[in-house]
């Protein structure tokens, strides 16, 4: 079996029907995505739809597609059971499972689905992928993100941002999250995602994030949070590099929320009055940056931050033992990168970038896929 997943509005459901249009073979397309949670006997009766076409095929058997199936109540034992029993009888039948939450997919894939599964990723869309399938230019991207569904909204930003806000934004933060997941503070939960994309690109102490919401809890709260939020492809806490894994998961993350859209959906602003604010803008371009990195990176290897005594490096890939140290700087000057000759001094790192200014230019960093850059 295959399973795609990844965060809402990023064409899952497209590719999938899309493959259905090209495929010879029998198949049945069904969706979990309903205001009422499906439970295992729906799902037990869509897979008999599966087998019996599998049946009638022959040798060649069907496709069953199943979407949003973290939806369903209890999924994972399920598909294991039926997925077995087919192995069992050699019934020709081909499992597409898709998901919009990844934490949720992994964890029952992982916990009852080893051994069973080909994980397919599908992330947040690249600058190249929106300049070639809408046109987007550079500041285009950098504020309206990588969102396909979204795109032909742009010229009526008032849409747009609705857009944004109740089919991405809400639905997920209510669907995907608040159903799927035991939170014992929703409206803290909004807040954290809404303060986290006031400060993408900055580094926050879990201390100063309490003082920054009511209600909060405590900081051990609001790192599970932000775990749901970053699983749900919207805002994630990267840690900082150091040699000891416990100083790194005691660190406070930088902020990066992981498609631009959502930063400038609630901003108010246009695209215009963004560009024509220097600190601003930086901040954007530094989270899209960010999030080309994150979300075109394999989990295993990581995205960090370095700083130390007021010196900072944006990010640092690891990979292995292999690191790379990026640095971005929109504006026309590159400073005195004091952070960046400090860390290479200690860590060696194989590369070091710097995007931007006097470096590589943004738009062809965000044009080629983050593996070309790192070590």
């Amino acid at each position: 079996m295959q399973v795609l997943a990844g965060p809402r509005q990023v064409g899952k459901t497209t590719l999938a029907t899309q493959l259905l249009e090209e495929l010879d073979t029998p198949s049945h397309y069904t969706s979990a995505d309903d205001p009422s949670l499906r439970d295992r006997a729906w799902l037990e009766e869509q897979w008999e739809i599966g087998r019996t076409r599998a049946a009638r095929a022959g040798r060649t058997g069907a496709l069953l597609v199943v979407d949003e199936v973290q939806k369903v109540s209890g999924w994972a034992e399920a598909v294991k059971r039926l997925w077995d029993e087919d192995t069992r009888r050699r019934v020709p039948l081909k499992l597409l499972l898709l998901g919009s939450a990844p934490l949720l997919i992994q964890r029952g894939l992982s916990e009852t689905l080893a051994g069973r599964f080909e994980l397919v990723r599908v992330p947040h869309w690249s600058f190249s992928e929106m300049a070639s399938a809408f046109g987007f230019g550079l500041d285009e991207y950098v504020f309206f993100g990588g969102y396909p569904g979204a795109a032909d909204l742009v010229d009526d930003q008032e849409r747009w941002s609705a857009y944004i806000r109740d089919s991405i934004v809400e639905t997920t933060v209510s669907r995907d999250v608040l159903l799927m997941t035991r939170v014992d503070k929703p409206a803290l939960l909004r807040s954290l995602f809404r303060v986290a994309s006031e400060y993408s690109g900055q580094i926050v102490s879990y201390q100063k994030l309490v003082g920054q919401l009511q209600d909060a809890g405590n900081t051990t709260t609001l790192a599970h949070y932000l775990d749901l939020l970053s699983a749900a492809g919207m805002v994630t806490g990267l840690e900082k590099f150091s040699g000891s894994q416990l100083r790194r998961r005691r660190s406070s993350p930088k902020l990066l929320v992981l498609n631009t859209a959502l930063i400038s959906a609630a901003s108010g602003l246009t695209l215009e009055d963004a560009r024509g604010d220097r600190d601003y803008w930086g901040r954007l371009v530094e989270t899209a940056a960010g999030a080309h990195l994150v979300n075109g990176l394999e989990t295993e290897i990581e995205v960090l931050y370095w700083r130390d005594r007021g010196r900072e490096v944006d990010f640092v890939i690891e990979r292995g033992r292999k690191l790379t140290a990026i640095e971005v700087k929109s504006g026309p000057d590159s400073g005195l990168l004091r952070g960046m000759a400090a860390f290479t001094e200690r860590y060696r790192p194989v590369k070091t970038h710097l995007v931007g200014a006097d470096g590589i230019p943004i738009d062809e960093f965000l044009s080629f896929p983050p593996r070309d850059w790192i070590a």
